[in-house]
């Protein structure tokens, strides 16, 4: 299990405790960071979990290394069925997550920026249970607005 101090240096490394970083901060220390491997397909693949009693996604950040193709695959080891409502581009997607089971979603999230999900039956939000998806890279050339530079963080 990393330290705080790890988690604070994984954090720092890939730039998020700058913009919003008091939010994505404070999800890094509940429910760790991870990161999507990257197939010989192409296609980026990872799990998360929720563990069992704590009302967390494990990881809580997923970090992708660039916009693209993400199989995911989620695990509910907890007591409690909860559910997944995932970003996608185009539309989002809805997993139902019964006691001790698991689902896969295959998403699209092409650019780059925070993707946040989360189970929203009962009060599993407010109780906890929310996660983000990072993608890194820059927004492609063709879909900068035409303005000044702006300050990067």
């Amino acid at each position: 299990m990393p330290t705080a101090q790890d988690l604070s240096a994984l954090v720092n490394e890939i730039g998020l405790d700058k913009q919003n970083g008091a939010v994505l901060g404070r999800m890094a220390a509940h429910g760790g960071l991870g990161y999507a491997e990257e197939d010989s397909d192409g296609r980026l693949r990872a799990r998360i979990r929720i563990l069992p009693d704590e009302l967390i996604w494990d990881p809580s950040i997923l970090v992708m290394p660039h916009g693209g193709d993400l199989v995911l695959e989620i695990v509910n080891d907890d007591q409690n069925t909860h559910c997944a409502l995932l970003p996608s581009n185009g539309d989002s997607q809805f997993i139902w997550l019964p006691v001790q089971s698991r689902g896969t979603a295959s998403l699209n999230l092409d650019g780059p920026g925070y993707y946040w999900y989360s189970s929203p039956i009962g009060n599993d939000e407010g109780r906890g249970l929310v996660g983000a998806i990072v993608v890194l890279g820059d927004v492609p050339e063709q879909a900068r607005l035409d303005r000044p530079d702006q300050p990067r963080p």
